[in-house]
């Protein structure tokens, strides 16, 4: 090992050691289901702000979209301002709501159970089949995240792929299974703040080899003006309606995933989601931005197109910093992978032990014994996401995009009408949900003309009218939305 490596390697080990220390603190304070899952509802605005956001992003920030910009210059723009009008509209229209819902439907800790008690499906199945859908698309989600630590490793210390996946895998099972819910929130309050300073460095540094975003924009405009119009493709076609509708609709996903919803119910008081609201926008807004110039930057500074796009911004990390705070920058990217990853081995972990465990199998099961089944969930969970992430082929935005839709179709409509339409009961939830999901996975392997379009969107416009249509054919459920 050379001495940058070496000291690369220290900035690595002191990052993951104040995370193991976080994880420790938090295993004292964590007493019951209820702290395990959802810290005990006592999360501050800029907790939940920031751990909202860190765990929405995961690795992609840092590889799939800075990658997606690389090859795709300012078509990048449409995707990241669908993510952005969509946070907002989630912050707008579901976190208060959803903070009061789902206390006044008996303390719901988890999705399916809010879903089910917002319901009042005494059936069980709601919470069954949509905890069979959070396994499901989880197990991709997490597995992009693997996946992105992994080449982090590759790239920087020469580790096999195996090794690195490993290493990851590892350090992620040790703190989410002991710190529970309060581990992940501090660690991501942290790591969000870390996550946005490299990817703003990066770009603003980068920019002293191209003299300046001029002497930028005259290189791409060189290499391929066509990178430079948001309404072409790289090869100078025009991009169709569906093609922007595609990007765009990221945006709708919001709605719907478990690990971002999750924090909404923590949070302490709804009067503090205004507050949250706006940081995590201004943070959103920040770190996409950023993250669309790194890959921007990419392409006047490497004159040699990388093999591996998405490892664009650890090659310009890599060129441009002294290797302290190269390592610090590349901790970014393991930051964004554990913030989102832990989350979503928390939320998996809670959905099997709260929504099938204890419904199917333990219905009289203790507090102790659900947190101890919840921490063997997480290591359960991992491994198999640790298996799907084995081939180093996979693209972390194509395993994110895939879960994204599943999510945001299979819950998004069921949580937005469930929180505004009184109209809507248990059939309509349980047939936007079966619909919304199947949908996508039906929809994903299709190819040609209109199946060229974003799996979310047939999925989310079916569950909509799923919902619909079976609420007012079948018994209405006399329940009203929190307020």
């Amino acid at each position: 090992m050379d001495q940058r490596e070496l000291l690369i390697s220290l900035t690595f080990a002191g990052y993951l050691l104040v995370i193991l220390v976080i994880g420790v603190i938090a295993w004292h304070r964590t007493r019951n289901l209820s702290d395990f899952v959802l810290g005990g509802r006592r999360l501050g605005s800029w907790v939940t702000a920031l751990s909202a956001s860190a765990s929405d992003m995961s690795g992609w920030l840092l590889l799939g979209l800075p990658g997606y910009a690389y090859v795709a210059g300012l078509e990048s723009f449409w995707l990241a301002f669908g993510l952005l009008v969509g946070t907002w509209l989630n912050w707008r229209l579901v976190a208060g709501r959803l903070r009061i819902a789902s206390e006044e439907a008996g303390n719901a800790l988890t999705l399916p159970q809010y879903l089910s008690n917002r319901f009042h499906d005494d059936s069980g199945l709601i919470r069954v089949v949509s905890s069979l859908f959070v396994l499901l698309f989880f197990l991709f989600y997490t597995s992009s995240g693997l996946v992105a630590g992994g080449k982090l490793f590759e790239a920087v210390f020469g580790l096999p792929y195996l090794w690195a996946v490993s290493l990851g895998t590892l350090t992620i099972i040790l703190y989410t299974a002991f710190g529970g819910f309060l581990a992940v929130s501090w660690t991501d309050l942290f790591q969000g703040l870390l996550m946005a300073a490299a990817l703003v460095a990066v770009p603003l540094f980068a920019m002293d080899l191209t003299d300046g975003g001029a002497g930028a924009i005259a290189t791409i405009h060189e290499q391929n003006p066509e990178l430079l119009d948001p309404f072409t493709n790289s090869d100078g076609e025009a991009l169709g309606i569906i093609a922007i509708l595609s990007l765009l609709a990221w945006g709708l996903g919001y709605f719907g995933q478990p690990h971002i919803l999750a924090r909404f119910k923590a949070v302490r008081d709804a009067s503090l989601v205004p507050q949250a609201r706006r940081i995590a926008v201004s943070w959103v807004f920040l770190t996409l931005t950023a993250a669309c110039l790194v890959g921007l930057m990419g392409i006047p500074v490497f004159e040699t197109p990388l093999e591996d796009a998405e490892k664009v911004f650890i090659h310009l990390v890599d060129l441009l910093f002294h290797p302290l705070i190269a390592g610090i920058c590349l901790a970014a990217i393991l930051a964004a992978v554990m913030s989102t990853a832990d989350s979503q081995l928390l939320v998996s972990s809670s959905a099997f032990t709260g929504d099938i465990y204890r419904v199917l199998f333990r219905k009289g099961a203790n507090e102790r014994e659900l947190v101890l089944v919840g921490r063997l969930a997480v290591l359960t969970i991992a491994l198999a996401a640790f298996l799907l992430a084995m081939n180093p082929e996979n693209k972390v935005l194509d395993l994110v995009a895939y879960a994204w839709a599943g999510f945001g179709a299979a819950f998004g409509p069921a949580v937005l009408l469930s929180l505004y339409w009184r109209g809507m009961n248990r059939w309509g939830a349980l047939a936007g949900i079966l619909v919304g999901g199947i949908t996508v996975v039906v929809w994903k392997p299709l190819e040609g003309g209109l199946f060229d379009l974003y799996e979310i969107v047939p999925g989310f416009v079916a569950s909509m009218l799923a919902i619909v249509l079976v609420s007012r054919l079948s018994q209405p459920n006399s329940s009203s939305p929190g307020r």
